[in-house]
This record gives C-alpha cells, structure tokens and sequence, in this order.
C-alpha cells in the first residue's frame, strides 16, 4: 500500500545540490568584484596616507602641483611660482613623482 521506505530517505544531499549554484555565484562574485575592489581602496588608501611634502601629484581633476603642506585631510599645492590652491587629500589621483625618488636622481 504505501512505501514507507521512500518517506524516510533524508534530503541532505538534495539541499546541497540546491545551494551548491548560489554558493558558487557567490564565490565567481567575490572574487571577480568584491575582492579587486577591496584591493584598490586599500592601496588608494596607502597612497593618500604615504603623501609628502615635495611629491608632485594630479589630482581627480588633472591639477599638477607639488605638494607644499599637508594636514589631516586638506593637501595645500603649488601650482606653478605664485600659484597655491588647497584641495582635500581625497582629491589627489595619484603620485607622478615621489620626493624619495626626486632625491635619487
């Protein structure tokens, strides 16, 4: 009459073959999007924190200047002889050329 048999099968290993496709989507996300992600802002983060008096930086905008002060979180650049403007140390692109390497040459 009834198959008591079937009934009493666990579905463990069913509902691993259900998750199995979300747990892999989410691996192909984390290492294709989060985990660059979490790479640049890191080394985003290195840069603004290493800034020093004398580095020549672009910022966000393509200012060129040479950084003459520093505070915690406004950057004051020389732009050209008479030229001085503040930005935020956010505003800064990147690094064209390090005072460390300046004094090499």
């Amino acid at each position: 009459m009834f198959n008591l048999a079937s009934e009493a099968t666990p579905a463990g290993g069913n509902m691993l073959i259900t998750f199995l496709p979300f747990i892999a989507m989410f691996a192909l996300l984390y290492f294709l999007l989060i985990r660059p992600q979490q790479k640049r802002q890191k080394s985003r983060n290195m840069l603004l924190a290493n800034l020093k008096k004398g580095d020549k930086v672009t910022t966000i905008g393509g200012m060129h200047g040479t950084i003459m002060e520093l505070a915690d979180d406004i950057v004051l650049l020389r732009v050209n002889d008479s030229t001085k403007l503040t930005f935020d140390r956010s505003a800064i692109n990147n690094v064209v050329q390090s005072t460390a390497a300046a004094t090499e040459e």
